[in-house]
């Protein structure tokens, strides 16, 4: 009852108003709007920026700024002048642009048709019901959504059918809209708004928006064209109809690829008088929780390239995305799946109006690893989508060979503080989501810091205050069997909304020259073994037998073999103890003396690996190179080489205390003790003739 009060004596005090007096409340009310309203000047700014990236953020300013005055007028005008008397209200409409838009809508009649006027929130756009009724002959209805307030309701429908306007409301389907315009009739539909999850995403001034398909499900039901109609600003208190080209449905034209066309004229007039556009619209609202679009209800639609037509013109062709189909993430290497993805070949947004999602790095290699399947997906869960990766200093030239990663922003090696790494993140963005994959209260407090304005992230090390969008850990079944850590960040990438995909990383590809024939005898063999791990001795095959592997597997091979040490500053003892049992001649010793990306060059150049369970062995499934790894305490299941089939092959023997994930064992390195030197060289000679 007190909302509908309220109504009626604030458009009873407007009516009181001359209508120059009224724009001028309206105005200034708006302008004081822009002052006190911060969340709404931002959101202006953000849009302004999304649409118009070429021009000065000076003029950008002045158009949100003058936005809001022409709202505030615009507003109060539309209720003042639904009151007025027609002469009075043709009087403050441009004759000119009436009449060119009364042709644009007659002329479909002519041929026994009606016409949809596309209606946006430009200028004022509750000025529709009375500009239809200037045009003698003409009936007009618009689609509505109906207020909560049933009084408020009622008594808008008895001022909006004074002016002739029949209502539809839109929750009742768009048979009878269709049925009412296809017997000759105008209808208007407001075609700008955010659909939300009932929309297609289509693209809207170069960026990717939900975007209702109801106004070309109309016309091409009906049959009808579609006259895009403005009514915006020419002065104080005067308006002129804008009219674009009309947009007639084509032979076999799906309603997505209409929308695309829709949104392209709305952008058209939009540009013609920007000032007037509702900019504190969300039109580019981050869907919550899945702003990845691999699982929307009805899809993503995007231009194809200009296909040449008949007569000599042009048009825009549109293509629909097909969304993969639902399948459980895989729990281990041995049941991934092939990725499903969203093809991005058909929308190439430039870079200002791309989605662009950050993401933080885990802080291990290993672990960074695991973790390219799941920013793989999330490349794949949007078209426009733009991933820049967080990362530490020593894992950047890792990031930089991921396919999926757009960019990376290092964070230097100095200690820093989550401040400066903030400070980073903004000069480098700004972005428009952030999926934050180690589980620290620092990860988060960067992302907050740094202003992104959605962060996403499980809710450990209470840090759930600093998150607006928590995931929960995925569920572990009961039972011994593991699910792979690479499966956790998976579930934190299918919960935004990318698609399910392979827990299998993908790295750059090898050189032709790694996979020689096992019958080549022109060069020797080159074989890698990292006899270290950080996590400690229970990760730590003895030296000694690594050495003995290597003469086994010498004795056997066919070629002379080249072994290269690769691994930390810190596995210098056992390096030693390698390079004294084989020979420096035969050994190369590079123990803490490459950098990242040097070591991934040295690993490109070997025929296979031999290595504890360490990062080095997942960045070696990354690479594709074949690998045989020994695992003591830990659980191969669930951080095992995330290889492809047949490019890697794990050691372990199962004792009566493992897996223990202890870092120092209180017994006597059972586990490690049981794998046999041969047990190695037979894994790589297995590996070698595959």
């Amino acid at each position: 009852m007190l909302p509908y009060l309220l109504v009626r004596l604030l458009v009873g005090l407007v009516r009181l108003l001359p209508l120059r007096a009224a724009w001028a409340l309206g105005a200034m009310l708006g302008r004081v709007g822009w002052w006190v309203l911060p969340g709404y000047r931002r959101l202006a700014r953000h849009n302004l920026r999304i649409a118009f990236p070429e021009k000065p953020a000076a003029e950008r300013n002045l158009i949100a700024r003058d936005s809001f005055s022409r709202f505030g007028a615009n507003l109060l005008c539309g209720v003042r002048t639904a009151f007025m008397r027609v002469d009075e209200f043709r009087a403050r409409i441009e004759p000119a642009s009436l009449e060119a838009w009364a042709r644009a809508m007659r002329e479909p009649n002519a041929r026994g048709r009606g016409a949809l006027a596309l209606l946006s929130h430009l200028g004022c756009w509750e000025m529709w019901a009375r500009i239809s009724a200037l045009v003698p002959g003409l009936r007009s209805g618009t689609i509505y959504q109906p207020l909560r307030d049933a009084r408020l309701e009622a008594w808008v429908r008895r001022l909006r059918a004074a002016h002739g306007l029949e209502l539809f409301d839109r929750k009742t389907g768009f048979h009878a809209p269709a049925a009412f315009v296809r017997a000759g009739n105008a209808l208007g539909v407001l075609a700008d708004q955010h659909a939300g999850d009932g929309g297609v995403w289509t693209p809207f001034f170069g960026r990717l928006a939900s975007t209702s398909p109801l106004a070309a499900l109309i016309a091409r039901r009906a049959g009808v064209p579609l006259v895009p109609t403005a009514m915006v600003t020419a002065g104080p208190a005067r308006w002129r109809v804008l009219t674009g080209a009309p947009l007639t449905p084509r032979p076999g034209e799906s309603a997505a690829a209409l929308t695309i066309r829709v949104n392209a004229a709305l952008e058209e007039q939009i540009a013609a008088s920007p000032a007037d556009w509702f900019w504190v619209h969300n039109r580019w609202k981050t869907p919550k929780p899945r702003f990845l679009l691999a699982a929307t209800k009805r899809g993503v639609e995007g231009p194809r390239k200009a296909e040449r037509m008949e007569d000599g013109g042009w048009q825009e062709a549109g293509a629909q995305v097909a969304r993969p189909a639902t399948t459980a993430i895989p729990e281990t290497a041995a049941s991934a799946s092939s990725p499903g993805s969203l093809p991005s070949s058909i929308f190439h947004p430039p870079s200002s109006r791309r989605f662009r999602l950050l993401v933080r790095s885990p802080n291990w290699l290993g672990d960074a690893v695991m973790a390219a399947p799941a920013v793989r997906a999330m490349a794949a869960g949007r078209p426009d989508a733009e991933v820049t990766i967080l990362a530490p200093e020593k894992l950047a030239d890792f990031w930089r060979a991921v396919p999926a990663a757009a960019g990376v922003i290092v964070i230097p090696g100095a200690r820093r503080g989550a401040l400066a790494v903030a400070s980073l993140v903004r000069k480098a963005g700004p972005f428009d989501a952030a999926v934050l994959l180690p589980n620290s209260l620092r990860s988060a407090a960067e992302a907050w810091l740094a202003g992104v304005p959605r962060r996403v992230g499980f809710p450990g090390h209470s840090r759930s205050w600093l998150l607006n969008q928590v995931v929960s850990e995925p569920a572990v079944p009961p039972g011994p069997a593991r699910p792979h850590h690479a499966a956790r960040y998976l579930h934190l990438a299918t919960s935004v909304g990318a698609p399910p995909a392979s827990l299998r990383p993908e790295g750059p590809p090898l050189p032709a020259s790694i996979f020689r024939p096992p019958s080549s005898t022109s060069s020797s063999l080159r074989l890698a073994r990292c006899p270290g791990a950080a996590y400690g001795p229970t990760k730590r095959w003895p030296a000694e037998r690594f050495a003995e592997a290597a003469k086994l597997f010498a004795a056997q091979a066919s070629r002379p073999v080249r072994w290269v040490l690769v691994g930390t500053a810190a596995d210098a003892p056992a390096g030693a103890v390698i390079e004294a049992a084989l020979g420096a001649e035969a050994c190369e010793n590079l123990l803490g003396q490459t950098t990242l990306a040097q070591l991934i060059e040295t690993l490109r150049g070997c025929d296979a690996l031999l290595t504890n369970d360490t990062g080095t062995m997942h960045l070696a499934a990354f690479l594709g190179v074949p690998l045989a790894a020994v695992f003591g305490s830990t659980d191969p299941q669930a951080t095992g080489p995330l290889a492809a089939p047949g490019r890697a092959r794990v050691l372990r023997r199962q004792v009566e205390c493992s897996p223990c994930f202890l870092k120092e064992c209180p017994l006597d390195l059972r586990c490690l003790h049981a794998i046999a030197p041969a047990d190695a060289a037979a894994a790589l000679q297995r590996l070698l003739d595959r």
